[in-house]
């Protein structure tokens, strides 16, 4: 198959993955207490309804996960929360838009000394500041620098993969271009969490 840069929702994804309601009442309210209003167009956050049990059943034995999305593209930040969702990850996804943003957020935790996330996803095309600087500044953070971090871009090019080896990615994934193969990232970010637990 030739190699393709699509990284874009087909039209057949339904609008509700972005219309469910931002995560509210938690107890480890980051964006919050850092100054970051939610509603604010920088950040945005979801709740991840995991669809693995029965509807509001809980999943035993596990906390929820707060995960940070640093991605421009809408269609893929919404596939990346269904994948999250049909692979059964409860918790927080937490978005931003622009590599700037995401420096700012990162540099709010270290100040105010708050959890990390859980996991860190990076695009590497983002605008104001490229994915390569957003994870150097994770890995040279106090409060995110252990954090586990996926490079999920629709670059393939060697020396991005080599690049962003070098500064402390623990994964690097090319965009899928198909729906199924999108989806099953669910299965890779949940393993990279359950690693992140112990």
């Amino acid at each position: 198959m030739a190699s393709s840069s699509v990284s874009t929702a087909p039209p057949s994804i339904p609008a509700r993955v972005w219309a469910l309601p931002f995560a509210s009442g938690s107890s480890n309210d980051r964006a919050g207490e850092s100054g970051w209003s939610p509603r604010s167009g920088r950040v945005q956050r979801f709740s991840l309804q995991s669809r693995a049990g029965e509807p509001g059943e809980p999943a035993l034995g596990r906390k929820p996960a707060s995960i940070l999305l640093v991605e421009d593209n809408r269609a893929d930040a919404g596939l990346i929360r269904e994948a999250l969702e049909e692979h059964g990850v409860d918790g927080e996804l937490i978005v931003l838009t622009d590599g700037e943003s995401a420096i700012q957020f990162v540099g709010s935790l270290d100040a105010q000394h708050l959890e990390s996330p859980d996991l860190i996803i990076i695009d590497l095309n983002l605008p104001k500041r490229p994915g390569s600087e957003v994870l150097a500044c994770v890995r040279q953070s106090a409060t995110c620098g252990r954090a586990p971090v996926v490079i999920l871009s629709s670059s393939d090019a060697q020396e991005d993969r080599a690049e962003t080896t070098r500064l402390g990615a623990n994964r690097y994934i090319r965009k899928p271009s198909h729906l199924p193969e999108f989806i099953s990232l669910g299965a890779i970010f949940k393993t990279m969490l359950g690693s992140a637990s112990r």
